[in-house]
């Protein structure tokens, strides 16, 4: 035997006699089966201990590349070529399962599949309907753009600076009196929560959140190894909050007009209520106002517009109301805040697509988004109401609801707690996909979330016929 490991090489005696002896049995030298010589002749004949020898056998036998047959000696396995295939390729499956992004409730995973197939009847979906999104006047608006070469390029750290003036404007009319500087724009509010997930809080931090919550349908905050606590708005918030807050960082995650997935709006004694006992417990915000403009009846003031410390982190968007394709949205920040959360955004997109705000831009300073809110809220209350007709109709024995005031959804209740994973799968099968509560809370088994925003009158129709009978059956 020539080889023999190198005493000054970077890897270790025990590392290269493993690679030596792995390339033998690769290169079909040692064959299957084949007899190792004794652990002390092998020791000699590559002038190592034998305590040596013993870890590399040990290992390779841990591997699967060797075995040991009673009273007969050490053997190359009969899986050594299989063995050796699966560590030819890289595993994916491992990279996968220790990756620190966590993966998505299965059954908003089969959503998100399910919401690909035109045939769906999709009575939970979060989006407009194509019929409801402005599609002729957002065309006709960008034949009458006018670019130059720096609009069409990256933008500032903090986004365009004209839609920036733009949305400063906008918010001052909501109460909102904010500089350029101090906002930020976002691909979404998705993203604003985990520039804000990564770039504000330390591992362990704590989100508290409202019960239930959008906020357990998507995982911006638990990857990034923060514990979410949901509570309850009663007269031991601040209490409870305390208690569970100790020293830890925290924030306060909230949607106070029209409440994702409930529907419901804080009223303004509870907002100054939340503002204040966060205030005292120096407990940040994050105000998720998306919904804000589609309330039917008149606007309440948001949070934001209350604060006067920089408590609150307030997201905008138009994704709820001109088109989720934009992927537009904004933070509202102190300074340094948004100076942090840019950074961070730099790092990882290089910033929101120029065109994007540019049509978001021209739409608020031209009159056409406002136009086009007016209309949206409409067909939104027609669609509520057409829902609300059909529920009265034929759910008044088996569920109840609050008469939505705004936005997408009817929180739909059922008398008996019949919404499981089996009754989801049963109506896939029957091409009607719900978003079922027990992935806003894991021990909601009563609700669902009713969307009246996607499907055709003809399709919700449909839909909440099968929903009925299947509950029915179920």
């Amino acid at each position: 035997m020539q080889w023999k490991p190198k005493r000054h090489s970077q890897l270790s005696l025990h590392s290269q006699i493993v690679d030596w002896i792995t390339s033998l049995i690769q290169q079909g030298e040692w064959t299957i089966g084949m007899k190792l010589p004794p652990q002390r002749k092998l020791a000699e004949m590559l002038d190592v201990n034998r305590s040596t020898i013993i870890q590399v056998l040990d290992e390779l036998k841990a591997d699967g590349l060797l075995e040991t047959k009673r009273g007969g000696g050490t053997f190359v396995a009969n899986n050594s070529w299989n063995v050796l295939l699966n560590k030819s390729q890289p595993n994916w499956q491992k990279h996968i399962q220790t990756s620190i992004h966590k993966p998505n409730y299965h059954t908003i995973q089969l959503i998100n599949e399910y919401e690909q197939d035109a045939s769906m009847i999709r009575l939970g979906t979060g989006e407009l309907s194509p019929e409801l999104l402005p599609t002729n006047l957002l065309e006709e608006s960008l034949q009458s753009m006018s670019l130059n070469a720096r609009d069409i390029g990256y933008s500032e750290p903090k986004g365009s600076k004209r839609l920036r003036l733009v949305l400063r404007d906008c918010l001052r009319k909501q109460g909102i009196h904010t500089s350029p500087e101090s906002i930020l724009i976002v691909s979404g509010a998705l993203q604003a929560l985990q520039l804000i997930s990564v770039g504000l809080l330390e591992q362990q931090s704590i989100i508290f959140q409202e019960h239930p919550s959008y906020l357990n349908s998507v995982h911006p905050f638990q990857s990034a190894g923060m514990q979410m606590v949901s509570v309850q708005s009663n007269e031991r918030l601040e209490e409870t909050l305390k208690a569970l807050k100790g020293k830890r960082q925290s924030l306060f995650y909230t949607v106070p007009t029209l409440h994702n997935p409930t529907g419901k709006i804080m009223s303004v004694d509870e907002r100054h209520r939340l503002l204040d006992i966060c205030s005292t417990l120096q407990i940040p915000i994050i105000e998720d106002n998306v919904y804000q403009e589609l309330l039917f009846e008149e606007s309440v003031p948001s949070l934001k517009s209350f604060d006067q410390s920089g408590q609150v982190l307030y997201l905008g968007s138009v994704s709820k109301t001109l088109s989720p394709g934009l992927r537009i949205g904004w933070v509202v920040a102190p300074e340094p805040v948004i100076n942090r959360l840019a950074d961070i955004k730099m790092q990882t997109d290089y910033g929101s697509s120029a065109f994007s705000q540019e049509i978001v831009a021209l739409w608020l300073e031209t009159g056409l988004y406002d136009q086009h809110l007016g209309q949206l809220r409409q067909q939104l209350q027609q669609r509520s109401s057409f829902v609300e007709g059909i529920l009265e109709k034929d759910f008044n024995e088996v569920a109840t609801w609050e008469k939505p005031k705004g936005g997408f959804y009817i929180w739909l209740r059922f008398n008996d707690p019949i919404v499981n994973k089996a009754l989801f799968l049963k109506l896939i099968k029957q091409k009607v996909l719900i978003n079922p509560g027990y992935i806003y809370d894991p021990n909601d088994m009563y609700h669902i979330r009713l969307s009246y925003a996607y499907a055709s009158l003809a399709e919700l129709q449909e839909g909440l016929a099968i929903l009925l009978s299947s509950i029915k059956l179920h």
